[in-house]
């Protein structure tokens, strides 16, 4: 009987969905991410529309080798990583990885499922309605990975030379790190002003139990009451 692959990211997970789908089902996990742009290079062609040169990771090879023996024994590929923008663009890569020549995902036989929790209902319900993958999210994970490279690539060498070795930038850390100094300059200008408030505690014997009351504004200007 013909058997469905189905991959994974963690072998904890694949462990457990083996248990729901039964003997059918050959499941295999990808360790996570199984592409990324290269270490020793730039990996964006920033004359060619900011194109990304995505290579297989070093230490994830024998484990695509696996899955993509796995995908020639199967007749129906399911892709179940997790349901975000970092599992989508693995499963973009792994769908490539497992379709014939590794440039067009073969659509009819490579299918997505996504799950939010792990139980059995829910994976049952996922493979009952499989789809394709998202692509919007594939985009968004990869102009998040290219504006990443850019800026630590282009900009931590520059912080070498004229700072110090070891700094790094970074298309988040940086802008941080910018928000925290502007705030400093800000709290290192400001001036302690003393002022008075002026509150009263107000009760009648005939109206409900006391409470205080605080002089907020005069004539709807808010009010500062200051010393001398």
């Amino acid at each position: 009987m013909p058997k469905s692959l189905v991959i994974v990211e963690s072998p904890a997970k694949a462990n457990t969905i083996s248990k729901f789908l039964g003997p059918d089902y050959t499941i295999k996990a990808s360790m996570g991410h199984i592409k990324d742009l290269p270490l020793k290079e730039l990996g964006v062609d920033v004359n060619n529309g900011f194109k990304p040169k995505f290579t297989t990771i070093k230490l994830k090879k024998k484990i695509v080798k696996e899955i993509v023996d796995a995908a020639k024994k199967a007749d129906m590929i399911y892709i179940a990583t997790d349901p975000d923008r970092e599992g989508e663009a693995i499963a973009h890569h792994l769908a490539l990885e497992v379709s014939p020549g590794n440039k067009t995902i073969d659509t009819e036989r490579i299918k997505r499922v996504t799950f939010h929790e792990i139980t059995k209902e829910a994976v049952n319900a996922a493979f009952l309605h499989p789809g394709p993958i998202d692509t919007h999210k594939v985009e968004a994970q990869q102009a998040r990975r290219i504006l990443d490279r850019l800026v630590g690539y282009k900009l931590s060498p520059l912080l070498w030379r004229k700072i110090r070795g070891g700094l790094s930038a970074g298309r988040v850390q940086s802008v941080a790190l910018r928000i925290i100094c502007e705030r400093e300059k800000l709290a290192g200008k400001f001036k302690p002003e003393e002022y008075w408030l002026i509150t009263a505690k107000v009760e009648s014997p005939s109206a409900p139990p006391p409470f205080i009351a605080r002089l907020e504004k005069i004539k709807n200007e808010k009010l500062k009451i200051k010393n001398g």
